[in-house]
């Protein structure tokens, strides 16, 4: 069986304004995930399942299930507020997304087989999508998972600050530890972080950072759920907190429970975080398009 593909798609974009996944940023208006959607199928991934919100619906459909029906196996499921574990409800004052942790969750009664986990929003590159296949086809091991790791310089924006898993990795390339680090910016005088006592955290640019392109097996379920349960009894009452993947894994990491290994990339993400971002990934596309890396009409 092939693996699949689970496309996270329900965020809500604030950084960037509106629906930062239908953006239309090819030459012939194709979105980023469009080109992910394309780097997925020729790299062998059979089912693509989107994660998205219900107001988003009818615009998904006309986005991709209509022109990409009978190219790919394409399907959606939603991430509702209220797709919780037994005898949990959301406060309510919840609005947001529960995070990407509970977005995995929510695909949890469709996928029976390895799979990779995407951003909607993040341009991942060919070799990426090589790799994580690879992995999935020929990794027998079913608590052992797989992180595409980036170096740090080529994932951020020139036009404000991102959140990245940081990762730590031993000799043997396996994760020891990941941390979800936030507002991370690139300045003229290097890249830094906010760090505790007011102090910054000062990155090289070399680190190795997750940008959620995850491989799993239906394995993980159990522990994300599992740690989906600890977290909500932890942040009762705060109706804003979100369960990020990196701090999920990172408890069964060092439990032992799970393996993950980091297989690099040497690609460059783009990505629409913010609109004076966009530019940039319309000639980025373009170029990769006039060097024949895509075709200008994907389908």
């Amino acid at each position: 069986m092939k693996p699949s593909l689970l496309v996270l798609a329900a965020g809500m974009g604030s950084r960037y304004g509106g629906d930062k996944q239908l953006d239309k940023v090819g030459p012939e208006g194709q979105t980023i995930i469009d080109y992910s959607i394309f780097d997925a199928a020729r790299s062998g991934f059979g089912k693509i399942l989107f994660v998205i919100r219900r107001d988003i619906e009818e615009q998904f459909k006309s986005s991709f299930m209509k022109p990409l029906e009978g190219k790919v196996d394409i399907d959606y499921v939603f991430q509702d507020l209220d797709d919780l574990p037994k005898d949990y409800t959301p406060s309510p004052e919840r609005v947001k997304p529960w995070g990407t942790s509970h977005a995995i969750l929510v695909a949890r009664e469709k996928i029976r087989e390895p799979f990779g986990v995407i951003n909607s929003d993040d341009y991942y590159g060919v070799d990426s999508f090589r790799v994580l296949h690879d992995f999935l086809v020929n990794d027998k091991d079913d608590n052992n998972y797989c992180i595409i790791g980036y170096k740090m310089g080529n994932t951020l924006s020139d036009h404000g600050h991102v959140n990245r898993g940081v990762c730590e990795v031993d000799k043997n390339g396996n994760l020891v530890h990941i941390v979800e680090t936030r507002m991370i910016e690139k300045r003229p005088d290097g890249i830094y972080a906010p760090g505790e006592r007011g102090r910054e955290i000062e990155f090289t640019g070399n680190e190795i950072v997750s940008m959620n392109l995850f491989g799993f097996k239906p394995s993980c379920f159990k522990y994300l759920e599992e740690e989906f349960i600890n977290f909500i009894e932890r942040s009762a009452g705060d109706p804003r907190a979100e369960l990020d993947i990196p701090t999920s894994l990172d408890v069964y990491v060092k439990k032992g429970e799970i393996n993950i290994e980091v297989l690099m990339t040497e690609e460059r993400w783009f990505g629409v975080t913010y609109r004076e971002d966009r530019p940039f990934v319309v000639s980025s596309l373009q170029e990769k398009v006039d060097k024949g890396i895509y075709p200008e009409k994907l389908w």
